[in-house]
């Protein structure tokens, strides 16, 4: 990459990260009427598009913490925590939506991104996630951290054994050990180290193609982001991926992998 270009891809990184920042905040600032409680809808909740942003994208077929094919036209990247209550609001809801909508049709890709923020349970939950992953189990964990009361009780040890004996996860064993090991860590450390480098201050936090969204915002907000992607995917020549394409298959629409 030339000198000229790289300074032009770094300072479209610095100014989407500033806007995500601003649209994070608003997105989860306090209620105005005095609840205390923030809000999952925001009055300016995404913003443009910024073509830099779009490889961000792992797009890798092997990878355990993403569902639809890899050659998706459009890749939705979710930075979430299992602690956090609007991520489970949208993970129950719109996401399943989404799943059935795009990802079942080959248009859409989920990719998830660990980003712990609220303490030591955040980061085990955030570590066991990936260690179900480790053996294909990831989005049945993902549906049992985020079952309705889930997070009410905690994301202790045994809880989080008990999780992954819900999800299937074959070897608890393997599951407990890759917890707490060093890649477990690194692999967490990486994902929040991009979300904070693109301003994210709160969760869930997304891109769509380039295209940063702050909240659990309604479904329509994803389905605009996401045909308006598919259509300037498929305007540069991108197709939607076809029978042959590799990559995780989306589960059915009660959160269950297809295998």
């Amino acid at each position: 990459m030339s000198r000229s270009k790289s300074i032009t891809t770094v300072a479209g990184v610095a100014v989407a990260a500033a806007v995500l920042g601003l649209v994070s905040y608003t997105a989860t600032r306090p209620d105005p009427r005095g609840s205390g409680a923030g809000t999952s809808a925001a009055a300016e909740p995404t913003v443009g598009v910024f073509p830099e942003l779009e490889s961000y994208a792992r797009r890798d077929a092997s990878d355990g913490l993403a569902l639809g094919r890899a050659d998706a036209p459009v890749v939705l990247i979710e930075y979430a925590d299992f602690k956090c209550g609007y991520c489970g609001q949208f993970a129950r809801g719109t996401e399943q939506l989404l799943v059935a909508m795009y990802v079942e049709q080959g248009i859409l890709r989920i990719e998830w991104r660990n980003f712990p923020i609220f303490g030591e349970e955040s980061e085990a939950a955030a570590r066991a996630s990936w260690a179900a992953g480790q053996q294909g189990r990831f989005w049945e964990f993902h549906r049992a951290a985020y079952a309705e009361g889930t997070k009410e009780k905690g994301f202790g040890k045994e809880r989080l054994a008990a999780l992954a004996q819900q999800a299937g996860v074959p070897d608890l064993a393997k599951f407990a050990a890759d917890t707490e090991s060093a890649a477990a860590r690194e692999a967490v450390a990486a994902d929040q180290e991009q979300g904070y480098s693109l301003g994210a201050t709160s969760t869930p936090s997304f891109l769509v193609n380039g295209r940063p969204i702050a909240g659990a915002q309604p479904l329509d907000t994803f389905t605009e982001a996401i045909e308006a992607a598919a259509r300037a995917a498929k305007a540069k020549g991108t197709k939607a991926a076809g029978p042959s394409a590799s990559g995780t298959p989306a589960p059915s629409p009660t959160g269950s992998a297809a295998r």
